[in-house]
């Protein structure tokens, strides 16, 4: 099977993904565990955990830069695929956490409320609009289209480390007010 073929089949993985994890989260976003019926325990301790995961994403993400820029390929792939390893991780600590806790509103008032919404609807939006961008760009990688990935790269890097950063901002600025 030649690498074209290959990619559009992956294209159409990646547009599934692309729908079905914001819609996924979406709808477990929704579910509260213990409101069902379960006699579960909220587990309010895991967002310091999957803010210090977007913290460490974020440094990966420049690590990997660094790497590709000195020429070292084989780090760049393992540090990039560490990234999404670290996505997935944050998803999961954070639908776990959606589905045993309560959400927590922001306290804030005046002008920083308004500067933490502003960063939180961005963080949310950015964070679906990635989704396809880091799929493609590591998707054009393992199939050896350099060019192309290059090109993909210099728009999903900053994407998705702003998504990466702002998470942590977001986890820092909600903190003082959890329960």
């Amino acid at each position: 099977m030649n690498n074209l073929t290959k990619e559009k089949q992956y294209k159409k993985i990646i547009t599934a993904l692309s729908v079905i994890i914001p819609l996924a989260v979406a709808a477990l976003f929704g579910v509260n565990l213990q409101k069902l019926g379960f006699d579960i325990q909220p587990l309010t301790f895991l967002p310091p955990i999957y803010a210090m995961v977007n913290g460490l994403t974020a440094i990966v993400l420049i690590a990997a830069v660094v790497a590709i820029k000195k020429g070292n390929k084989k780090l760049h792939q393992r540090l990039n695929t560490f990234a999404i390893a670290c996505s997935l991780v944050f998803l999961l600590l954070y639908i776990a956490y959606h589905m045993t806790s309560d959400s927590t509103k922001f306290g804030g008032e005046g002008f920083i409320k308004y500067i933490y919404y502003f960063i939180l609807f961005t963080h949310i939006i950015l964070s679906i609009v990635v989704i396809p961008f880091v799929l493609t760009t590591y998707m054009r990688a393992n199939l050896g289209n350099f060019p192309e990935h290059k090109k993909i790269a210099k728009i999903t890097f900053p994407l998705w480390l702003y998504v990466a950063v702002t998470g942590v901002v977001v986890y820092l600025m909600i903190s003082p007010y959890y329960v």
